[in-house]
């Protein structure tokens, strides 16, 4: 039996991410909560062929540190991330082994992001609902804004001045739109341009568990 566990729950739900990657012949798929420090030690026990990171505590609890995850790693454990927490480790990790994907944990590699505030949000800890908005998606639906001509870069750069200083449990559009100098038909333009927008870090996501899916079949279909 082909074995992967999950941290999820706040970037994608679980309903979602089971609609990409579930148990089935041949595999079993486990998903946990957002990850938090001394998650690892437990899973290492459940003897996981693969372990996805999406999201993860900042504030609540202590994060999933550095050797926690280099450890699984050394057990012959494969450790993927993206979107969130596990975004930012992977980009801490990644020269070590850990498989980093998509355009947040790219972020980060890169050096453009360099703060866990950036994919921090304000949840729910019993629905795992988001409360507030992270900025990484703020920033990726401004900058694209600007390459559609819906706002300026000048103007980009005020709204994420004004959502870089909220605190991250208090951040979302609305507060950042009315603190901007932004007239009232830009705002509208960019209202209408942020409801079709993705939502960045659910996409990311969504290529982890895709990423992992595609391996799995490859593994299950050479044991067969």
């Amino acid at each position: 039996m082909f074995k992967v566990i999950i941290y999820a729950g706040l970037s994608i739900t679980f309903d979602e991410a089971k609609e990409i990657l579930n148990t089935s012949e041949g595999v079993e798929v486990i998903y946990k909560r957002p990850i938090q420090r001394g998650d690892l030690g437990q899973a290492i026990k459940e003897h996981p062929d693969i372990i996805g990171i999406i999201d993860g505590v900042f504030h609540q609890n202590s994060a999933v540190g550095h050797k926690e995850i280099l450890n699984v790693m050394k057990n012959g454990i494969q450790v993927f991330g993206a979107s969130s927490m596990g975004a930012l480790r992977a980009s801490e990790l990644d020269t070590l082994g850990m498989h980093g994907i998509g355009y947040v944990y790219k972020q980060y590699a890169s050096g453009e992001v360099d703060s866990d505030d950036d994919v921090a949000v304000m949840l729910d800890s019993d629905t795992l609902e988001a409360l507030s908005e992270p900025l990484i998606n703020m920033k990726y639906v401004f900058t694209n804004a600007v390459s559609e001509n819906v706002i300026t870069k000048e103007e980009k750069d005020e709204l994420l001045s004004i959502a870089k200083k909220t605190f991250y449990p208090k951040r979302n559009y609305s507060q950042t739109l009315s603190s901007s100098s932004l007239d009232n038909e830009t705002k509208e333009k960019l209202i209408d341009f942020i409801r079709i927008s993705p939502d960045i870090k659910k996409e990311d996501a969504k290529s982890l568990l895709t990423c992992i899916k595609n391996l799995v079949e490859n593994n299950v279909n050479v044991l067969d």
